[in-house]
């Protein structure tokens, strides 16, 4: 039943008073040829049990392949109690905090989760999250430009191993605010920075490197944050957070650490869900913080000394004058936020560490195994994390489109952006010993 809260007699009366005869003639500026007297295509309405039987149907249509693919997006094991937890109703449903006393439990969550994710990146201060990683970069992109007062190009510069949809994100997003964004130089055997040819004199706003790389190498990241310092300009790290259990974080990058920290936080309990929704997360020095877009919670005391939690810093255009707002687009994942929280709350620094471990030793064990077949090498020879970029010698797609149809999903295809047939594989701790010889028995038979 539709909730349509006016009776007949109250339309009537409304309609009445506003010296109308018809709630269509509220309308009549739209033109007759582009109304429609029903929605075409739509079909007839479902019940309740119909529409349960199909949903399961659709679901069934995704299978259960084994996943080898990363890219930015992870298949890592989520305990049952993170969304038991998350989908609670006080959770589930729960809207912003804008009401303190109010909503306690939803702030002391965002509290948490902030501190959290500041021991990861080793960071002062941290927001209440962003969108996903992507629109993160065009967020601390912007911050530099606020924060970075001294610089006034509007240059920011991107190591190679920066994702690529997050350039194409930020250059979306900020490229009409007057930034720009150039790649620097990469060395063709490591697939990292060229330092040898890095630009001089182009006094960059901010320099950004992402640690793992894109192609999963690791990146010299001491040697390029103290460079762009070196250049006057901001450093901003991008960190997979469930890296950061094992690597350096980026508040150590360096002899003075990044200025800003952003990334993917899909990896601390969310699951893939064919895209999303996921939530970014951002971190900075505390002297940078009222340049931070978002909102910010803090911890405190009532009149009567109890700890409590407020939004501490909310720079949005919602609550102040849009020319002095930080952002525009910056949300609170919430759902998202919260199931990130209850996840590392749950494993611990040493539960992270220990699932980044089996990673990196399930990629070790499957590129070892993919590199004996004919046809295939490491594509670059730097470190890794749990990423690498093998290179073919031929077509990578349909390889994989042979092996999915043994219900593999072999890696992400990296053809376009390397400039050689080349292909990403990635192995989490989901993946058991007999997962991985599968994927590389299915590898060989199709390269035979």
């Amino acid at each position: 039943m539709p909730f349509i809260p006016h009776t007949e007699k109250d339309t009537r009366e409304m309609l009445a008073a506003i010296g109308v005869d018809a709630i269509e003639d509220l309308f009549d500026e739209i033109p007759a040829e582009l109304r429609i007297d029903h929605l075409h295509g739509v079909p007839e309405a479902l019940n309740e049990m119909e529409v349960s039987r199909l949903m399961r149907e659709r679901a069934r249509r995704d299978g259960s392949p084994l996943c080898f693919i990363g890219a930015g997006a992870y298949e890592h094991h989520i305990p049952t109690a993170v969304w038991d937890l998350a989908t609670r109703g006080e959770f589930y449903s729960a809207y912003t905090p804008y009401q303190a006393e109010a909503s306690q439990g939803t702030l002391q969550t965002i509290y948490e989760y902030q501190t959290m994710i500041t021991g990861l990146t080793g960071l002062d201060v941290s927001n209440a999250s962003l969108y996903d990683g992507a629109s993160g970069l065009a967020e601390a992109a912007l911050m530099a430009v606020r924060a970075n007062r001294r610089v006034k190009s509007g240059l920011v510069l991107l190591a190679p191993g920066v994702n690529p949809v997050y350039e194409h994100v930020a250059e979306a997003i900020a490229g009409s605010q007057g930034l720009t964004f150039e790649w620097l130089p990469m060395d063709a055997k490591s697939g990292n920075v060229a330092f040898e040819e890095l630009p001089e004199g182009k006094e960059p706003v901010a320099v950004v490197m992402q640690q793992p790389t894109f192609p999963g190498t690791l990146e010299d990241v001491d040697r390029l944050t103290d460079w762009a310092h070196e250049q006057g300009a901001f450093a901003i790290g991008i960190a997979n957070p469930m890296s950061l259990a094992l690597l350096k974080a980026p508040g150590h990058w360096g002899e003075q650490g990044v200025d800003i920290a952003c990334g993917e936080g899909q990896p601390l309990g969310v699951p893939l869900s064919s895209g999303g929704p996921y939530f970014g997360y951002m971190t900075c020095k505390q002297k940078h913080v009222r340049q931070m877009p978002g909102r910010i919670v803090g911890r405190t005391t009532d009149l009567d000394g109890n700890p409590g939690f407020a939004l501490t810093l909310q720079a949005r255009e919602q609550h102040i004058r849009r020319s002095k707002a930080t952002s525009n687009i910056c949300t609170n994942q919430g759902l998202m936020v919260t199931a990130a929280t209850i996840y590392m709350s749950l494993l611990g620094f040493e539960g992270l560490a220990s699932v980044a471990r089996k990673s990196h030793a399930n990629t070790t064990r499957l590129v070892d195994g993919l590199c004996t077949i004919d046809g295939i090498e490491r594509l670059y020879d730097a470190s890794y994390f749990h990423e690498v970029a093998l290179k073919f010698d031929r077509p990578v797609a349909p390889v994989l489109a042979a092996i999915a149809e043994k219900n593999i999903l072999g890696g992400f295809d990296l053809t376009g952006g390397a400039g050689t047939d080349a292909l990403l594989v990635c192995a989490t701790e989901t993946k058991t010993d007999a997962d991985i010889d599968a994927c590389i028995a299915a590898f060989a038979e199709e390269m035979a």
